[in-house]
């Protein structure tokens, strides 16, 4: 194992050595976010042409719902190990109630059923609390998801919440913790299908591409092109990861902390920066492509 990871971990250095940096998008990033009364870190990667930019890439943000990423990842490693099935049932119990009201497992009768697949759905597309917890149990807890996040070669991405000695890390983050450039990579990953199994991979991706919560970065893209995506938010810190399938495709992540403006009004300056960002990536990178997309209100 110490072998594998020293070999993955130079790998990922070349590669990040290799990537040229796009020095006109840099600037207008660097533009964007110099006024953000906050911390703000972002990585945008340019596929075709194996470009990139980015701001605070390195510096660990609370993930926020974006946690339930490596969270599907824990429960698919145990479906390809035939540990679990994508279409089981499973028993809610209702110790695991989050946010009635806004859950819809929460408002499930205890002991009813439901099937894994539709606890997947409801986790990343809803962004469901109540679901995602009874995920990381069905995962193996998040020590385990932790375990394939380092195996993978994912140095500061983790589960913080009920995982035994992650207590100090969970004050300082919530329920987990990540950096732009590797919520970036893990995404890209996924999309290529080097998560796990190809197949595995390709079922995520498809999960990803359900996504309810649709108002901000996605709100700048065109509907008839496909995105994959998963956005968090708590109250000092927004967050949102998406591969943009275009004609020129790329994965943008971006995340913020120590939010002075901690509404939940669509104008918060978090998600006002993350459609300007958005909206300039969708335009440098494809501008064959004429769109009116959603006014950014500010």
């Amino acid at each position: 194992m110490k072998k594998f990871m020293t070999c993955l971990l130079f790998f990922s250095f070349f590669k990040v050595c290799a990537q040229k940096k796009d020095q006109e998008l840099q600037k207008q990033i660097e533009f964007l976010v110099k006024d953000f009364h906050g911390t703000v870190g972002v990585f945008v990667h340019e596929l075709n042409r194996d470009r990139v930019a980015y701001f605070n890439a390195d510096t660990v943000f609370p993930t926020a719902s974006i946690v339930k990423i490596p969270i599907m990842i824990g429960v698919m490693s145990r479906i390809q190990n035939n540990e679990l099935e994508f279409h089981q049932n499973m028993i809610y119990k209702d110790t695991l109630k989050y946010d009635p009201g806004e859950d819809v497992l929460a408002s499930f009768k205890p002991d009813e059923k439901i099937l894994l697949s539709k606890l997947m759905l409801l986790s990343i597309s809803l962004s469901d609390n109540t679901a995602s917890l009874m995920l990381q149990g069905l995962a193996g807890g998040g020590q385990r998801i932790n375990f394939i996040m380092d195996s993978l070669g994912y140095l500061y991405t983790r589960v913080n919440s009920r995982t035994p000695g992650r207590e100090e890390q969970r004050e300082i983050y919530g329920w987990g913790q990540t950096t732009p450039r590797e919520m970036e990579r893990l995404m890209e990953q996924i999309e290529k299908g080097n998560i796990l199994s190809r197949h595995s991979s390709e079922r995520m991706l498809r999960t990803l591409g359900r996504q309810y919560w649709d108002e901000d970065a996605i709100s700048q893209i065109p509907p008839n092109v496909f995105v994959a995506s998963k956005s968090g938010a708590v109250d000092q810190s927004r967050n949102e990861i998406l591969y943009v399938n275009a004609p020129n495709p790329y994965v943008f992540s971006i995340f913020t902390k120590n939010n002075a403006d901690q509404s939940w009004e669509y104008n918060n300056e978090a998600w006002i920066l993350t459609r300007k960002i958005s909206s300039l990536l969708f335009n440098y990178f494809n501008p064959q492509i004429r769109w009116d997309a959603d006014p950014i209100r500010k």
